[in-house]
C-alpha cells in the first residue's frame, strides 16, 4: 500500500469516527431530554460536539491537502 491511499484511509477513518461521534451524540441527547435527564442530555451535546470539531478538523486538513 503506497503512502498516499493510507493516508486517505486513515482520513476516512477520521471522518467516520466524527460522524459516529455526533450520531451518538445526537441520540444520547435525545434521550436524555426524552426521560428528562439532564446530565445525559449535556453529555450527549459534548459528544455531538467533539464530533463537529473533528470533523471541522478533517474539512481544514482536506482544504489544506488541495
Amino acid at each position: 500500500m503506497t503512502a498516499d491511499r493510507k493516508a486517505r484511509g486513515d482520513h476516512a477513518m477520521r471522518k467516520s469516527g466524527a460522524k459516529t461521534d455526533q450520531v451518538k451524540g445526537a441520540i444520547k441527547e435525545t434521550l436524555g431530554r426524552a426521560v428528562g435527564n439532564e446530565r445525559m442530555t449535556a453529555e450527549g451535546r459534548a459528544t455531538r460536539a467533539k464530533g463537529d470539531m473533528r470533523e471541522a478538523g478533517a474539512k481544514t486538513r482536506d482544504a489544506f491537502k488541495r
